[in-house]
């Protein structure tokens, strides 16, 4: 299932990494309050990056008395390196279906923003009582110090959860966006992003709270 989005730079590159959610949408037409069996799906082309999140992801689902399993356990290995078409994407389906799952649940990242912010402890909002020999004495580095400036990147990732047994064209049960900030621990970051992913389903209702 490698169809043109990765998964890849949010979990390989190398401190800590906050995922916050900015925005969701349920389908109310479709009743998928805890689903049985559950496919996770990275799609990435980076096999440890896949493994650790969807292995992750598979154990909080569990923990919820949710039957999960990870794709990279179920797709051959021709599906994820070959491109497939719709009817072959069909027929994928048609055989987690017979095998008993009910659901997919599948991440991507859909974009990526570089950004730069001023470097060390000088986000101070004490201006009232800041004359500019002050203010000017906190941002003089910029012309002495290299490298004055931190750049990083923030992943915009989309979480989405399909039911297989409803009508195809109408099977996206929820989804979600999310902004992941300089993931650099790749454990960490899929932690943070998986915990940010139960917290949104657990909201709606979707799957039950931790036991």
């Amino acid at each position: 299932m490698k169809t043109v989005i990765y998964l890849m730079a949010v979990f390989v590159l190398v401190s800590c990494s906050s995922a916050r959610m900015t925005d969701t949408w349920v389908n109310k037409e479709i009743d998928m309050s805890h689903p049985k069996k559950v496919l996770v799906v990275g799609l990435t082309d980076n096999l440890t990056a896949r493994k650790i999140f969807e292995e992750q992801l598979k154990t909080q689902l569990n923990s919820r008395g949710i039957e999960a399993v990870e794709s990279y356990n179920v797709f051959e290995s021709t599906f994820t390196s070959i491109k497939q078409s719709e009817e072959d994407i069909q027929d994928e389906m048609d055989k987690l279906i017979n095998d008993g799952f009910d659901a997919i649940l599948i991440s991507v990242v859909k974009g990526v923003d570089e950004k730069e912010s001023y470097h060390g402890d000088r986000y101070m909002t004490d201006y009232y009582w800041r004359g500019f020999g002050r203010y000017y004495f906190l941002h003089q580095d910029v012309y002495l110090v290299e490298g004055y400036y931190d750049k990083y990147k923030i992943y915009h990732i989309e979480s989405s959860l399909y039911n297989l047994k409803a009508n195809k064209k109408k099977s996206l049960v929820w989804v979600a966006s999310y902004n992941l900030v300089d993931p650099r621990q790749i454990n960490s970051a899929v932690s943070n992003y998986v915990k940010a992913i139960m917290k949104s389903l657990e909201k709606e209702h979707i799957i039950p709270k931790d036991f």
